[in-house]
């Protein structure tokens, strides 16, 4: 019982941390190439990198925080700009080509041995470089742990069966959620019923599996102060994920949303009615692209090191995979779409380490394991619900 309590509670940890918030910021930009303007970039990746080594090179060279994350979204529209004045003329298979191949030289030169100097080459631009300069902004208290509901489960009851009963009162209300956003029509009502049973699980996940983390995310150790993540990364993650989905909503329902769409269903319309098409997604593949170096400095926050073997096409494939079990085009999609994923794959490695005998399966075939298992119900979804658990068939489906 205590040890699938620990590992239920390892999930959740996973499930809500920085590093799911930043994939939910990438996801997000993704979701502006992918979900509304029809644009099949397979070089978000890149874009990550770049945000992650701008920002954190500069601040490692003194250059101001807020000024660093400029110079991370500079590099990302360079980058857009690029891409798009080569190959927005495309379509289809031939876009995702040249994007993933972008990408793929942004991950060659952060490895290369000519740039270690700046980059830390294969072994990674480590994080005590440019953490510091992030935790002084902290108003958390610092080298303090903190859960973030003091009252739980255990003030109430440590037996079995009061254990076993939170965790269905839990998995009811996952379950009630899935449900709302398959079975309600897209629009703000649907957005509200999502959100307020999203905060209530989420309260509920947090009384049965109590969290305790270093408030800012820095420790001493002697005289050394040492970084590591903390709430504090996760508190920023989360917010700045709130925030660009708030943009987002704001784009969508604008009448430049509202091309976006109409490009993606059918851009020679489009264009027959006097818009500039190749300009309007060259301003969206900017958008999704800056959103990606704001997830990636994110990311970068929530590491001991930024590694451009991290951030290679393995990446681009988890973002395609977590948006469209959430449901490209929508909103909330790139948000619970990720949790969804982390929440399933650490599941699963839990399962394998703990539970399946090591004659059958070790340890180290655990991750495996779960990328072969979210690989097949990626699969099942494309096939059965191909517009994801919360999209709208009518909005948008992955065609295969």
């Amino acid at each position: 019982m205590d040890q699938l309590q620990a590992l239920l509670t390892d999930v959740l940890r996973e499930g809500i941390g920085a590093k799911t918030a930043a994939i939910a910021i990438v996801i997000i930009g993704l979701n502006v190439h992918f979900g509304y303007t029809g644009l099949l970039n397979m070089g978000q990746a890149g874009f990550m990198l770049l945000g992650g080594y701008g920002f954190a090179i500069s601040v490692a060279h003194d250059i101001p925080f807020v000024v660093a994350i400029l110079i991370g979204f500079a590099l990302a529209t360079v980058f857009a700009m690029i891409i798009g004045f080569s190959a927005l003329t495309l379509r289809g298979d031939y876009l995702a080509i040249v994007t993933i191949a972008a990408a793929e030289v942004i991950k060659i030169l952060g490895n290369s041995e000519r740039f270690k100097s700046l980059t830390g080459g294969s072994l990674g631009f480590p994080s005590k470089k440019y953490d510091p300069a992030f935790l002084n902004l902290s108003f958390f208290p610092h080298y303090k742990t903190w859960q973030i509901l003091s009252f739980n489960y255990a003030d109430v009851s440590t037996s079995a069966g009061f254990r076993i009963f939170g965790w269905l009162v839990v998995l009811a209300l996952a379950v009630g959620l899935v449900l709302a956003g398959m079975k309600l029509a897209s629009g703000t009502r649907k957005i509200l019923v999502m959100v307020g049973l999203g905060v209530v699980l989420l309260l509920a996940a947090l009384f049965m599996f109590p969290l305790t983390e270093l408030s800012t995310g820095d420790s001493k150790v002697g005289d050394h102060v040492a970084s590591s993540t903390g709430w504090w990364v996760v508190f920023v993650g989360w917010v700045l994920a709130a925030i660009c989905t708030g943009i987002v909503y704001l784009l969508t329902r604008s009448p430049w949303g509202r091309m976006l769409k109409g490009i993606r269903e059918d851009e020679d319309a489009i264009r027959s009615l006097g818009k500039n098409v190749f300009a309007v997604k060259l301003q969206a593949l900017i958008i999704g692209g800056c959103f990606g170096a704001l997830g990636g400095m994110v990311y970068a926050l929530s590491l001991g090191a930024i590694k451009a073997d991290d951030q290679a096409r393995p990446m681009t494939f988890l973002c395609y995979t977590a948006l469209l079990i959430g449901g490209a085009a929508t909103l909330l999609g790139p948000i619970i779409g990720p949790v969804l994923y982390f929440f399933g794959q650490w599941t699963i490695e839990g399962i394998v380490r703990f539970y399946v005998p090591d004659s059958f399966l070790s340890d180290q075939q655990a991750e495996p394991t779960a990328y072969v298992v979210m690989g097949t119900v990626l699969m099942l979804l494309v096939i059965f619900r191909p517009q994801g658990i919360f999209g709208d068939k009518r909005e948008l489906r992955f065609h295969v």
